[in-house]
This record gives structure tokens, sequence and C-alpha cells, in this order.
């Protein structure tokens, strides 16, 4: 059995319909900080984050305070969204997403929640995961058995609380949730 802390990452410094890949913006940047002091004294345990800038850039505070580097797994990023979605048109095709269920979404997106759960399964040790809301959400998903892509309004910087136990996740307690801003 080992534990997940799944970190949704600090506030981004651009919306998704601007920056494929913005970093975190300065109120992103005091979040990580606060996010390190908080979980400081779990570790040092097992640090990932997504590819993507600004969970890099949340994990980093952790990072230097363990003295350890986070470890790069593509498999807990940014839900993809369609090739053939302008940049523009990226962020009503994410809230129309967030409202249905990942079988409504057909098989290229219940896969992707699917790499992302495999992922999570295959922690061997106590691990901190700084992620994305909708990968999160899809792990709790996976946990209570709930098919909608969004269940929890996670906020930046939240610590939603898992176990692997054996072949399944099993939710301990979900992060703090605020009015999530999709922009």
């Amino acid at each position: 059995m080992s534990a997940l802390y799944l970190v949704r990452h600090g506030r981004a410094a651009a919306g998704w319909d601007e920056d494929p890949d913005p970093g975190l913006d300065d109120l992103g940047r005091s979040q990580a900080e606060v996010l390190a002091s908080r979980l400081g004294p779990l570790g040092p345990l097992s640090l990932v984050s997504s590819p993507l800038r600004r969970t890099r850039e949340t994990a980093a505070p952790l990072a230097a305070l363990w003295g350890a580097a986070a470890l790069i797994e593509p498999a807990v990023a940014e839900i993809p969204s369609p090739e053939g979605v302008a940049m523009g048109e990226r962020v009503a095709w994410l809230r129309a997403s967030m409202d249905g269920t990942w079988s409504g979404l057909g098989p290229i997106y219940s896969g992707w929640r699917d790499r992302v759960v495999e992922s999570l399964l295959a922690t061997q040790r106590d691990t901190v995961v700084v992620s994305h809301f909708v990968a999160i959400n899809a792990a709790i998903g996976a946990a209570t058995g709930d098919d909608r892509v969004v269940i929890a309004s996670l906020d930046n910087c939240s610590v939603t609380e898992l176990e692997v136990v054996g072949a399944r996740l099993v939710l301990r307690r979900r992060g703090e949730e605020a009015d999530t801003l999709i922009r």
C-alpha cells in the first residue's frame, strides 16, 4: 500500500486558450511555496510531476526542500484537446467536456483517463504527484466508481489524498475546492 498526494498545480500565468504551456504567475509561485511548507514535513517522499511548466514550477519548491528532483511523468499531464481544435477554441471544448462523462467522451479520452490511473497504480511508495485538474478528477472517479469527468472543483495547489491498495485506488480525502476559473 502506498499513499498518493495529488497536487493540482498553482495558478497559471495564462489561460488554456492563450498558451499551451504557461508557467505560474506570482500567486501561483506563492501557492507553490505554501504547498512546500505544508507537505515538507511528510518527506522526503518520491516526487512526480507532469512535464508541463506549471506543474514543474509547482513541484520545484518541494523538490528544493527535499533536495530531490521531480520525476517527469507524461501520463499525468493535462488532458489533450482534440487535434484540429484551434488555440482560441480550447476553452469551449474543455468546458463542454467537463460537463460530461468519460464514456460520453469516447475511447480516446477514456483511454487517456485509464493511462492516468495506471500510472498512479504503478506507484510503489508514498509519492507526491503534481498534476492537473482533470487528471486528478480522473483519479477520484476511478477511486469512487464515478464516470463524470469533473467530480470536484479542485483549487490550485489543493492536495487530494489517495491510497494504492492492490490493484485499485482508494480515496482518503479530496482536495480543497474553489470556484475554478477555466480560462
